[in-house]
């Protein structure tokens, strides 16, 4: 098995997620890639969901700031330079969720500081997030990705994101501050003295020197240039959201989300839904579609024995009843 880290020199989200995004279509056997990066004030969205409902856009742009949809679920995470980012990009049998984990977890033990895991993606210290992850599957890679946060600007967090009553009540917090932390404020760490620690991390826990890989050499590929053009495209950012209005909201075990319906008033069938999600698989949309399109708008569907049941379940109680 082979190891190699990438270090992004941009600060621009769409270059990042471009090259992040190259490093998943590779097929690239034996070797786990850790790729490290930094975005200036930029706002992520997961790939099902609407920003406008996620995101306070026109006051992030007019800051010169920056709306990034990535390619994986989960929520709304904020960005900025004061905070470094990390990608796991490993074949099917080298990826490892717990080992990723534990890369970070042993990179902040430089630090003196004791993490845990929790929920479906976080990484807590002192009880407090600082590092929300989500995953992907390409044909040959798999990829895990998270945020950091070390000395992010938290009133430009509370200003940019919005975040649902419904989520803050479930964590019995008042505010989104109150459910994140700084590790700067924990320790004497910054987005730049972090990175040998974060290699350091990756060569312990992989038991395996790793090969430092140019940024620039990814950059002047065209493939990656194209995908810098489909990701900061303006019908990949905000495309249908725009007319988007939710007529069903509901918070779930397994995330959010909110619906909107099409329905032949004369049929009483549902002929189109609409959703939003931070759900962390990127396919519910397509389950929830498949439970509900063609179905009676006032009989509540049986959901086909290959859906998820818990899921089926939530989404039947939250538009019949």
């Amino acid at each position: 098995m082979m190891l190699q880290v990438v270090v992004s020199n941009q600060t621009n989200p769409y270059w990042n997620v471009a090259v992040e995004n190259y490093l998943v279509s590779r097929k690239l056997d034996d070797t786990v890639v850790m790729y490290l990066w930094k975005n200036h004030r930029t706002v992520v969205i997961g790939q099902n969901q609407n920003p406008f409902s996620e995101c306070n856009v026109d006051a992030l742009l007019a800051d010169g700031g920056y709306v990034m949809r990535r390619t994986t679920g989960g929520g709304a995470v904020y960005h900025d330079d004061g905070n470094i980012n990390f990608s796991f990009v490993a074949p099917y049998d080298l990826y490892d969720q717990q080992k990723q984990f534990e890369v970070i977890r042993t990179a902040m033990r430089d630090y003196g500081l004791e993490t845990e895991l929790s929920g479906r993606n976080d990484i807590l210290c002192n009880g407090r997030k600082f590092s929300g992850n989500a995953f992907s599957k390409g044909q040959f890679q798999r990829l895990h990705h998270g945020t950091i946060l070390i000395k992010g600007n938290i009133d430009d967090l509370s200003r940019y994101l919005k975040v649902r009553p419904a989520k803050l009540h479930k964590h019995g917090v008042a505010s989104v501050q109150s459910r994140v932390v700084n590790l700067s404020e924990l320790a004497d760490i910054t987005s730049d003295n972090i990175v040998p620690h974060l290699i350091k991390a990756f060569e312990t826990v992989y038991g395996a020197k790793s090969e430092i890989i140019e940024f620039d050499d990814f950059v002047r590929k065209v493939e990656v240039l194209n995908l810098y053009n489909k990701y900061s495209s303006d019908e990949w950012l905000y495309g249908k959201w725009r007319n988007f209005t939710a007529l069903r909201s509901g918070q779930f075990d397994w995330g959010s989300v909110d619906l909107s319906l099409t329905v032949d008033e004369q049929r009483h069938l549902i002929t189109d839904v609409a959703v939003a999600t931070d759900a962390l698989d990127v396919n519910l949309v397509d389950t929830i579609r498949k439970l509900l399109v063609g179905t009676s708008s006032v009989i509540a569907p049986v959901a086909p024995s290959d859906v998820d049941k818990t899921i089926a379940n939530d989404i039947i109680s939250l538009v019949y009843e």
